[in-house]
């Protein structure tokens, strides 16, 4: 599991938020397991700009401009899971050299 992944290379990475599609009981589980704070940003009606929810949907629109993450076309999700960091990593080398 990334988090799992990400928590023991990073350990830095103290705190995750997360969209509502990732509130199962195993994920809360990994977070405890990696004394990774979870925070799942929820979603209310209407159009007012809620704290820390702009971050999870910025950061899933910058995937959705790669070519290759715009549908789901791999069939493994390690191949998915390379093709985020490809496209962070490029987002990020962009930021730094302009």
């Amino acid at each position: 599991m990334v988090l799992a992944e990400t928590a023991l290379r990073e350990p830095s990475v103290s705190h995750v938020w997360t969209d509502q599609g990732y509130r199962g009981q195993r994920l809360q589980e990994v977070s405890a397991a990696c004394d990774v704070k979870l925070e799942v940003v929820t979603r209310t009606r209407g159009s007012v700009v809620e704290p820390r929810r702009w971050v999870v949907e910025r950061t899933f629109a910058w995937l959705g401009k790669q070519r290759r993450l715009s549908k789901d076309y791999e069939r493994l999700p390690q191949m998915s899971e390379c093709f985020i960091y490809q496209a962070m990593t490029a987002l990020m080398l962009r930021r730094l050299t302009a």
